[in-house]
């Protein structure tokens, strides 16, 4: 992963510095936004999040995506001090017109991981490995992960990232998306309390 250049990134919540990355191997582009002194050695308050341009720029409801991207950074800016990487692997991996090809196969019917698997994909394609050279930029080897995926904090351990502590991201869950957030939890292992409530937003 090669580092490119920075700036600052005012937001509502903080001004954060944003980092350019570009993958060798892909030519993909990636980011990460930093708060705070993370190269101190002490374990990092940090969000790994893969791009969902329907959640994170379009509001859909049809997922977690944007709320747990906005809740991250205001946690981030809360803290003072954490990072967020932001990974351009759309769809889980499959890329944004597929993930609207997906999308028009759960509208009749299939969850999130049977529309992959009947377009020819595996369930999920995201690579976490391509993380560790970001951090190492940073001079990050500790994490204090939000997350509800126990699978993400398992890949970044095996790509020799130390996951500390995983922190519960549960948002925005809501009548068009409770169908989603089930399949996660039953088919992908992600971890939901029970008790989380329903916005029964129109």
């Amino acid at each position: 992963m090669d580092y490119v250049d920075s700036c600052q990134l005012p937001t509502p919540w903080a001004v954060f510095t944003l980092h350019a990355f570009v993958s060798p191997d892909t030519g993909k582009e990636h980011v990460a936004l930093t708060l705070g002194n993370v190269a101190d050695g002490q374990p990092v308050l940090a969000r790994v999040h893969s791009e969902c341009l329907t959640g994170d720029a379009l509001f859909s409801q049809r997922c977690d995506c944007g709320a747990q991207l906005e809740t991250a950074l205001q946690v981030i800016a809360k803290e003072g001090r954490g990072m967020l990487l932001y990974l351009r692997q759309e769809g889980r991996g499959i890329g944004l017109v597929n993930k609207i090809r997906a999308y028009q196969l759960q509208d009749q019917g299939a969850d999130t991981v049977e529309a992959n698997v009947q377009l020819g994909f595996p369930a999920d394609m995201r690579r976490y490995d391509i993380c560790k050279p970001m951090l190492a930029h940073f001079g990050v080897s500790e994490l204090r992960l939000m997350t509800n995926n126990p699978k993400k904090v398992n890949a970044l351990t095996q790509a020799g990232i130390n996951v500390v502590e995983r922190l519960p991201l549960q948002v925005n869950r809501n009548r068009y998306n409770e169908g989603y957030l089930q399949t996660k939890a039953a088919k992908l292992g992600h971890w939901f309390a029970t008790h989380a409530p329903v916005d029964e937003q129109e």
